[in-house]
């Protein structure tokens, strides 16, 4: 009944499956400040689209559902457009040497395996890294949450700033720049330009937007607060996001109409992951993204035994695992929002 012909991809979609993506996406991607194409590509790849109109779509949803959310967080004051800027430049040329990497080592041999095996160790580095700063680093960190009198979500104590951001900041190479909106007073502009090249490296050699590696680097090796990270993260998402989406368009490879759906519930999920990083504090965002990036990894993993075994239990297992992530954590934020929302509203009353 609500199913459509998609004329571009050649196949029929439902209609609301594809508002539901995009609704999930557009929340946690105005949440974490990421793109959301470790949902959107594989989910369209596992429920029908080939591949390549997978990427294409995602591409132009990611591009879509960016420009309400990095306006939402423009708005809330959590973008700093310098940082932003200097991201957008680095990442560029640390991308193109990483997919320059990915011609050579495909002229080797077979390097979809080596770059899912990379993807797996990083999604779970990251997670396992984010967790032990969560329960190990900051033995107060309820007391800090529970007791702060600062009413602004996303925001971390000055003295939760990382020790390999300490130690960025204390590298004195000329020019040294400030970031006020930050709260960065001096860093040298060498190293910012090296941690977002690696960044960018990373995201050209693994054939991915990059959100999730650069929203944790903004705030582990930079020292950018929370929401500052993933306001300016969003910036950059979505610059990446309308050029990926152009070229893909030109190639035929963007199915509009699934595009249009997804943003419909996009453009009402960015607005909504938006508004909860008031809401929630910088380490319960971080969190929550360790959560969200364990288990992608296990959808990955789950993925990569598909190909080594052929059995497709474990390709609709890793489909099942992805959409329950997203689903789960949507709600997640969503509660969050409604119960912070009320409680906020009740003291002012």
């Amino acid at each position: 009944m609500f199913d459509i012909h998609l004329p571009i991809a050649g196949i029929d979609f439902n209609i609301l499956l594809l508002i539901l993506i995009g609704f999930c996406v557009g929340v946690l991607a105005g949440f974490f400040g990421v793109g959301g194409g470790w949902i959107v590509t594989p989910a369209l790849n596992i429920f029908g689209f080939h591949m390549a109109y997978a990427i294409g779509t995602d591409l132009a949803n990611i591009f879509g559902q960016s420009i309400g959310a990095t306006k939402k967080h423009s708005k809330m004051g959590n973008i700093d457009w310098k940082l932003g800027s200097i991201s957008i430049v680095a990442s560029v040329v640390g991308l193109e040497l990483g997919s320059q990497l990915i011609l050579k080592l495909e002229k080797i041999g077979d390097v979809g395996s080596i770059v899912r095996w990379c993807y797996l160790f990083l999604m779970f580095s990251l997670s396992v890294l984010m967790f032990y700063d969560y329960f190990k680093t900051n033995p107060k960190r309820v007391k800090v949450n529970s007791k702060s009198s600062d009413a602004k979500g996303g925001t971390d104590p000055p003295s939760t700033r990382s020790k390999l951001a300490e130690r960025l900041h204390k590298i004195n190479i000329p020019p040294m720049l400030s970031f006020p909106t930050s709260g960065i007073q001096s860093v040298s502009l060498w190293a910012v330009l090296l941690v977002f090249a690696f960044t960018g490296f990373l995201s050209g050699f693994l054939g991915v937007g990059g959100g999730f590696i650069r929203m944790p680097a903004l705030v582990y090796l930079i020292g950018v607060p929370t929401a500052i990270a993933i306001g300016t993260d969003l910036m950059t998402v979505l610059v990446s996001g309308a050029y990926g989406c152009f070229t893909y368009a030109m190639k035929g490879r963007v199915e509009i109409f699934a595009a249009f759906f997804m943003l419909i519930g996009a453009s009402i999920g960015a607005q909504i992951g938006a508004t909860a990083v008031k809401y929630v504090k910088g380490y319960g965002i971080r969190l929550l993204f360790a959560v969200m990036i364990a288990f992608a990894g296990c959808s990955i993993a789950l993925e990569q035994v598909y190909k080594i075994t052929s059995v497709p239990a474990y390709q609709t297992a890793a489909g099942f695992v992805l959409m329950g992530t997203a689903v789960c954590l949507t709600l997640i934020v969503i509660i969050k929002l409604t119960v912070e929302f009320r409680r906020e509203k009740r003291i002012r009353s």
